[in-house]
């Protein structure tokens, strides 16, 4: 049973990368999923997180309108765009599953019970 996050890396400030989030033993299909990320000497921090089938999305101030949450049910997967990074978005990124059917919170950490390992993004000035 585990979240698989992938698609970290290096990349320059205004540049791109897409995270995917994996599931095997566990299915996503039916619950809420997040992202959350964690820099060094930092608390975890929500990112973003979309609902079951799609339909509402949520964000952190941080992030509106350069990252983008989706998700492809059929493929047990989650995505997550990451456009216009910064150097203030260097961190660790993690994929998690929702604790609760109703997805609500979407935003607390307390309220993901599986997640991912994390996959290292960097983004240099």
């Amino acid at each position: 049973v585990q979240l698989q996050a992938s698609g970290g890396g290096l990349v320059q400030a205004g540049g791109s990368l897409r995270l995917s989030c994996a599931a095997s033993g566990l299915t996503l299909q039916t619950w809420t999923m997040g992202w959350f990320r964690q820099a060094p000497g930092k608390e975890r921090e929500f990112v973003a997180a979309i609902s079951r089938r799609g339909g509402s999305t949520s964000y952190a101030d941080s992030v509106k309108g350069r990252f983008t949450i989706s998700r492809d049910n059929a493929k047990n997967t989650g995505y997550l765009q990451m456009n216009s990074l910064k150097p203030e978005d260097t961190a660790v990124y993690y994929c998690a599953r929702h604790r609760y059917t109703t997805g609500q919170p979407m935003d607390e950490r307390a309220s993901y019970n599986y997640w991912g390992q994390g996959t290292q993004v960097t983004v240099s000035s």
